[in-house]
């Protein structure tokens, strides 16, 4: 991009840190996201929402805002919401894709109500966490089973239950309450034995594409937040290697999770899929996905042939209003 083009874009906020408990990963996103503006002549500037008041962003004269906040207060339709009073666009979903898509629970209705497949579940709201309800939730959902915070994201507060080979019981009481730390609803979820995928999505409505599958290979299946961050013993296999067929089906299945959510600019499904039959089984649909070295989405891209910074100046430059979007045709 010019410097001219770059220039166009304005004054740019790069949303980072926040106050959920991803805080961390996400400042390794906007750090990268930072760096990525400023080589292409962005003037970009990092922005904590935790140390500052939103309101500066409109004092201070930023035009649009990247953002690269996890979890609540950044990937859940608060500050999207606070950024639509203030009149200036952000990348990524809007308010309402941006709510629901936080919320496994609310995320996985919506797509069972179409006929798209994720594990079976059952939600414990703060009430119904006593030992006689946790002991009828194996019956229901098979074992092995997960448990996790069902607002959260990052592997954050899951818990493998693996079954009566130790006193179940306990491990059911060990992974709610942990999940609990964290929210006060705690998602039970059947596990899906087989390969954990990803698949990015950019662009918005029909419009929308699919890029290319990951396939993540984790030690004994411990795909967890340390793995994630921290260690380089995870491989990210992209392509995939899967054969053709099975990953136009997740793209397929992943476009349509995308859009019945309404999301927009870019987002990423996390799948598994099962190894007894090979079906996709979606998990979540993340609207602010990580941009860290070891982050899905900046991998994928770059199998696509769009580099980091190439992805962050397009992401950046589809930064939108929900006020400021056409109405659909047929609204």
């Amino acid at each position: 991009m010019s410097a001219s083009s770059a220039a166009m874009l304005g004054k740019v906020a790069v949303l980072m840190g926040g106050t959920s408990a991803e805080r961390e990963i996400s400042i390794l996103s906007g750090t990268g996201v930072l760096a990525a503006l400023r080589s292409q002549g962005v003037d970009a500037i990092a922005f904590d929402p935790a140390e500052r008041d939103l309101g500066d962003l409109k004092r201070e004269g930023f035009a649009r805002c990247f953002v690269a906040l996890h979890g609540r207060h950044g990937e859940d339709g608060s500050v999207q919401g606070a950024l639509e009073l203030l009149g200036i666009p952000y990348t990524g979903s809007g308010v309402m894709a941006s709510a629901i898509a936080i919320d496994k629970v609310m995320t996985k209705r919506i797509w069972l109500a179409e006929g798209l497949p994720t594990p079976k579940f059952v939600r414990l709201a703060a009430d119904q966490q006593q030992r006689e309800n946790l002991r009828a939730v194996p019956d229901v959902l098979g074992l092995p089973l997960v448990v996790k915070p069902p607002r959260e994201g990052s592997s954050i507060g899951i818990t493998k239950v693996a079954g009566p080979t130790l006193d179940l019981d306990r491990q059911m009481q060990d992974a709610v309450a942990l999940a609990a730390k964290y929210d006060a609803d705690v998602l039970c979820e059947e596990f899906i034995d087989g390969d954990e995928v990803t698949c990015p999505v950019l662009g918005e409505g029909e419009g929308a594409r699919a890029l290319p599958v990951v396939r993540i290979v984790a030690p004994e299946g411990e795909y967890d937040y340390q793995n994630k961050y921290f260690t380089d013993v995870v491989r990210y296999e992209c392509p995939s290697g899967l054969p053709a067929a099975e990953e136009a089906e997740i793209q397929r299945i992943v476009l349509a999770a995308y859009r019945l959510l309404g999301c927009r600019g870019w987002g990423r499904a996390d799948l598994m899929l099962r190894r007894a039959d090979r079906k996709p089984f979606l998990l979540e649909m993340n609207t602010s996905p990580g941009m860290t070295s070891h982050s899905l989405v900046p991998i994928s891209a770059r199998a696509a042939g769009l580099s980091y910074e190439a992805l962050c100046m397009q992401l950046l430059a589809s930064a939108t209003l929900d006020s400021a979007r056409p109405p659909q045709p047929g609204a």
